[in-house]
């Protein structure tokens, strides 16, 4: 069981609902119903989505193998609500009228230093493993 990996997965997944319904409703409002039709406003909708859905995953994987390696939970939960924040941050940037680069640099900081840590994390253990012969318990 990985409680803390499915608690933030829960709530990035909402996350992503939200992101999803944005884009739906800017879809029927300007009557699109592929791509972006040159709606500026529908363009940013659907990156803030797509960028969520290309970065959440393979975060909350390394996130799920880090809890079940034995990661303490703080540092787990320092790594989710780092995710969340940052995916929070990053996609409020493509719905606000004048967007100023800092919520998105901010967003994708947070979001990189988070994957980054867990890669590092993650490569690590498996190196010390894999170079002492063990089996790979925590």
């Amino acid at each position: 069981m990985l409680p803390v990996t499915a608690l933030y997965a829960g709530l990035l997944g909402f996350w992503l609902i939200g992101l999803s319904v944005a884009v739906i409703r800017l879809r029927w409002r300007h009557r699109v119903s592929l791509g972006d039709g040159g709606v500026a406003a529908l363009e940013r909708a659907c990156r803030a989505h797509g960028n969520a859905a290309e970065t959440i995953p393979v975060t909350l994987i390394m996130l799920g193998l880090a809890e079940g390696l034995g990661t303490p939970a703080v540092l787990l939960h320092l790594f989710g609500l780092g995710l969340l924040v940052g995916r929070v941050l990053h996609g409020a940037y493509f719905f606000i009228d004048r967007p100023g680069l800092g919520l998105r640099q901010a967003g994708m900081g947070l979001t990189f230093l988070v994957m980054g840590a867990l890669a590092i994390g993650l490569v690590a253990h498996s190196l010390a493993v894999l170079l002492t012969g063990g089996n790979g318990a925590a």
